[in-house]
């Protein structure tokens, strides 16, 4: 937007007035980004395949090589993008043995390492922007604070010590565990069991949004490939519609199965 900027212009062009408005958007979106609410699509990486040989190990490099061990018929080839995200890894790992593909990280639910995006993607920008209006020690606040204090993990589903892990449903009313065996494949408990009405009708409700949401982006693929009455065939993995998509059809299946614990319920008053 500026060229070479300068501390004066800068406040002349903002009049300093929208920057607090600004930084708690950026504050917002840090916060959002620590507690894994940022939709994937705008924390994918693609870079082309362009050489099976680099001087160096590259990140989408080794995931393909992953990735042609896992199923070397949907693998990337030489000249093929490669999408990829980084993920959380064991302490000092390097970038290209954390980098892994989106669609695998969705389906088996791994963490995403938030920090990297953060000290990778978004403190120099920020400073840069920052700096001059604010100076480094304000605009250094931006990175850290309360709201940066808040962070969520997702738990994975595979590798680690999560393959000797057993998971315990919880109520969705107090979130007490389920251990008992009339309790265990339900959704409440016994104190709960007077609101599984309304827990249900809450939790009918999610699926239905859940179903709009993905309903309207197959309806903006299927619009994107030109016909309104043939499947997706789609796999742009250049597209962020892609992986919302992909997203929200993973949001509906898992919330389609907290639906189905409620059948359990034999003493379930509707």
């Amino acid at each position: 937007m500026f060229k070479a900027p300068k501390s004066k212009r800068l406040f002349s062009a903002f009049h300093i007035s929208p920057l607090i408005p600004l930084s708690s958007y950026v504050k917002d979106t840090i916060s959002d980004l620590l507690q894994n609410k940022i939709d994937m699509s705008k924390l994918v990486i693609t870079k082309a395949l362009s050489k099976s040989d680099y001087a160096n190990k590259q990140a989408h490099v080794e995931l393909a090589e992953r990735m042609k061990r896992r199923d070397a018929g949907s693998a990337p080839t030489l000249g093929d993008r490669v999408a990829y995200v980084i993920v959380k890894g064991a302490g000092g790992a390097k970038n290209y043995e954390r980098s892994e593909d989106p669609i695998f990280v969705l389906e088996n639910n791994i963490p995403i390492d938030t920090k990297y995006y953060l000290d990778n993607q978004l403190a120099k920008p920020l400073g840069r922007i920052f700096d001059p209006i604010l100076g480094e020690k304000k605009s250094g606040q931006l990175l850290t604070g309360e709201h940066t204090r808040s962070i969520s993990v997702a738990a994975p589903t595979l590798g680690g010590l999560m393959k000797f892990a057993k998971k315990t449903q919880t109520c969705m009313g107090c979130k007490k565990p389920l251990v008992s065996s009339s309790e265990m494949a339900g959704a409440v408990c016994e104190n709960c069991r007077p609101r599984t009405g309304e827990l249900y009708t809450k939790t009918l409700t999610k699926v239905s949004e859940l179903e709009v949401r993905f309903g309207r982006l197959w309806t903006q693929c299927q619009r994107c490939q030109g016909s309104m009455h043939c499947e997706v065939i789609c796999s742009s993995k250049d597209c962020p519609i892609f992986y919302m998509r992909m997203k929200a059809k993973k949001d509906v299946e898992d919330a389609g199965k907290e639906l189905t614990r409620f059948d359990f319920d034999a003493g379930a008053a509707w």
